[in-house]
């Protein structure tokens, strides 16, 4: 039984939320502004649902802080047509956002999704306990999936569990076109909606935590239209 935050300010949807959640087999608690949820964040916490517009503490600058400390899977609750909010919170390491309003099938769906990205990478690094030491190696990038960690020129890089995800999949397929429908399947359990940029938006964090090739070109490459491939060496 997974253990959700819910984060917002708005009672009556909160209450209802909660309603709908708990039904579903989900253990729910709540804070009513960005300070209270910091506060009763712990490690019990599987999700977070956190709106962007609260007082004393917004929901960009909660997530901010939280990203100093916690892990945990977020689901960013924005306003319709507020897009800067989904493009930072993504960028400060939101799994994924959701506009309000949403229909409750469409919210379920997003964070079963989401705990099942959480679940498998969880299962993955514990099955690979006794292989902590394979690895994955292309050009100077060397990926441990059993350690979830990821190196580029000996260098640690500091990923969120989308990017490294995200990583993971291009490192099996270099030189290969993966369309965005592939990567929000695969990557973010979803399927690729109209206007969507959530993965436009990993992929871009992604790349800018991968140093440049030596010809100073970006590893990942964009084909606009098609989709994304890492670069073959040439």
């Amino acid at each position: 039984m997974a253990h959700i935050l819910l984060i917002d300010d708005d009672t009556e949807l909160t209450d209802l939320l909660k309603e709908v959640l708990t039904l579903e087999n989900f253990t729910v608690s709540t804070a009513q502004d960005g300070e209270a949820g910091l506060n009763a964040m712990d490690s019990s916490i599987d999700l977070i649902l956190l709106d962007v517009m609260m007082p004393k503490l917004n929901g960009i600058e909660t997530l901010k802080r939280l990203r100093e400390t916690w892990e945990v899977p977020v689901l960013m609750l924005t306003a319709k047509g507020e897009e800067i909010d989904r493009v930072i919170g993504l960028e400060l390491g939101a799994d994924d956002y959701l506009p309000k309003p949403f229909s409750e099938r469409e919210l379920l769906a997003r964070i079963r999704a989401i705990l099942r990205r959480a679940q498998n990478t969880k299962d993955n690094k514990e099955s690979n306990n006794n292989k902590r030491n394979d690895y994955i190696t292309y050009q100077n990038i060397k990926l441990y999936p059993g350690k979830i960690e990821a190196y580029c020129n000996d260098q640690l890089l500091d990923l969120t569990s989308t990017e490294f995800a995200l990583l993971h999949h291009f490192l099996l397929h270099p030189g290969q076109v993966i369309t965005k429908d592939t990567l929000s399947l695969d990557v973010l359990g979803k399927r690729l909606a109209a206007f969507d940029r959530a993965i436009d938006m990993h992929v871009s964090n992604l790349r800018k935590k991968l140093p440049e090739r030596v010809n100073n070109k970006p590893r990942i490459k964009t084909l606009r239209g098609r989709g994304y491939l890492l670069v073959e060496e040439e």
